[in-house]
């Protein structure tokens, strides 16, 4: 259950600002990997917020701008296509997250991760949370502005190449994407580390 419990002790033990920080869109074929951080306020209370993946994509339209207003400092960040490929998907991760950290207005005293890898962003302590999108409310929120913000560019994206429908699987290696990369070959916005098979053959 997500709550503020874990953010609670942290500040119970002297830290004033704790940001959750999540990603969106390590998977897919196409498209940038995005992250956000996010500092809320203890008293803060979002109803119906929860792990982005346990959400409509209507619910989490709705939730972002209660938790950009809400929140007290939220950055976004992501890592592009070609920075994916040329330092691969974990790196180009960490890098998102850096860059989303380095977007807050304030200084956190504590990173808290979702996952079991750290970011280093060099400007404080870092915990990681296994599963922490599913129960700290500061990752919950951040799961939620990263993956609402790279479905946004994912939409953007299927405007410029409507020939893939990013619309409808936002760069996801569905049936109907790889049928149009076997029509249209790779576009620019393409992973061709994540393609490398496709490549070979093509």
């Amino acid at each position: 259950m997500v709550d503020f419990s874990i953010e609670s002790e942290y500040i119970h033990n002297g830290c004033s600002v704790v940001c959750g920080v999540d990603e969106a869109g390590r998977g897919p074929l196409a498209g940038p990997v995005y992250a956000a951080a996010v500092v809320l306020r203890p008293e803060t209370k979002i109803l119906g917020l929860d792990d982005s993946k346990k959400l409509t994509e209507k619910k989490r339209e709705a939730l972002f701008p209660v938790i950009t207003e809400q929140a007290l400092s939220y950055g976004i960040g992501f890592a592009t296509a070609e920075e994916i490929d040329e330092i691969n998907i974990l790196q180009a991760t960490f890098l998102a997250m850096r860059r989303a950290v380095a977007n807050l207005s304030v200084t956190p005293d504590l990173l808290l991760i979702d996952g079991n890898q750290k970011p280093h962003t060099g400007l404080c302590e870092e915990i990681t949370v296994i599963k922490g999108d599913a129960k700290s409310m500061s990752i919950a929120a951040a799961s939620v502005l990263a993956k609402v913000s790279r479905d946004r560019y994912m939409l953007d994206l299927a405007e410029q190449y409507p020939q893939y429908a990013f619309e409808k699987h936002k760069g996801y290696g569905t049936k109907l994407h790889y049928e149009r990369i076997a029509q249209y070959g790779i576009s620019p916005v393409h992973r061709r580390s994540f393609l490398k098979k496709i490549i070979g053959e093509g």
